[in-house]
């Protein structure tokens, strides 16, 4: 045995013992073990340095392990304008959406195989609008790099996490989206990109479109302080943070615009909320 392919254990209560483990192995375990660690830290630091402002209207909708979104609902209604941004592979939340509001959703992703899981999760809810486009600060094409996992579906416009260029997609902006569509509004907007949230954030104020719900996911591993420089830049905008789910893995938020102005134009709707 090679004593390069040997690695040490703490002792334990039968001595010290000696495993074989290949080099590499070790490394990606070491690896992912300082990344959590490193992770953990973000996540702490973000939890301090962000301050929410909850409402008593908050729902949580989708699935509690995954795709789980939390907004104010008598913010949202039949009428509601609502662009979904990352399919992957769970749309229990653009399903929820549309049960408790009667809304449509539309639901953007780039890449082959959200589109399959889409179409066949919503088959039968014509409300479900499915675009196999990406969001970006601009109408692009851009390629997508492959996931940190073999076999995930989440990919990178970004190369998020060092990996392979796949292809090449088409990605819009979210103005551009909008004025396609023929909607003037926006009242729900979820961004779930893999890294591509700041530059969608950045496009959508350069454009001045101001949704009233905004509902981000800050892709990890980010630099340290980036997802809350991003909670500022949105506060400068003029949105409230109303709620944050915060582990070492997972940054999702919700803001809520306080414009005057879009307050006075847009209805409430009734909740059941208590």
């Amino acid at each position: 045995m090679n004593h390069d392919d040997l690695a040490r254990v703490p002792r334990g209560s039968r001595g010290l013992r000696r495993l074989p483990v290949k080099r590499a192995e070790f490394a990606r375990n070491l690896e992912r073990q300082l990344l959590g660690l490193r992770l953990w830290a973000h996540a702490r630091a973000f939890s301090r340095s962000i301050k929410v402002l909850p409402r008593s209207d908050l729902v949580e909708l989708g699935s509690r392990g995954y795709g789980f979104w939390v907004v104010p609902a008598t913010l949202l209604g039949p009428d509601s304008h609502c662009y979904l941004a990352g399919v992957g592979e769970d749309i229990t939340f653009d399903l929820a959406l549309i049960a408790r509001f009667g809304c449509t959703a539309h639901a953007f992703d780039p890449v082959p195989a959200a589109q399959h899981h889409a179409v066949v999760s919503a088959q039968y809810e014509p409300r479900f609008v499915f675009h196999p486009v990406g969001l970006w600060s601009s109408d692009a094409t851009l390629p997508l790099h492959a996931p940190a996992v073999e076999g995930h579906v989440s990919h990178s416009a970004i190369d998020l996490h060092a990996t392979p260029k796949l292809f090449d997609a088409q990605f819009r902006s979210v103005a551009s989206l909008m004025q396609e569509l023929g909607h003037d509004r926006l009242d729900l907007l979820k961004v779930s990109a893999e890294g591509s949230e700041y530059e969608i954030l950045r496009g959508m104020a350069a454009a001045n479109v101001r949704p009233r719900v905004v509902c981000v996911e800050f892709a990890q591993p980010a630099p340290r302080g980036r997802p809350a420089g991003e909670c500022e830049l949105m506060r400068r905008r003029g949105y409230d943070l109303v709620h944050a789910t915060v582990t070492p893995w997972t940054l999702k938020v919700t803001f809520v615009s306080r414009t005057h102005e879009e307050q006075a134009e847009r209805p409430s709707y009734a909740t059941d909320v208590v």
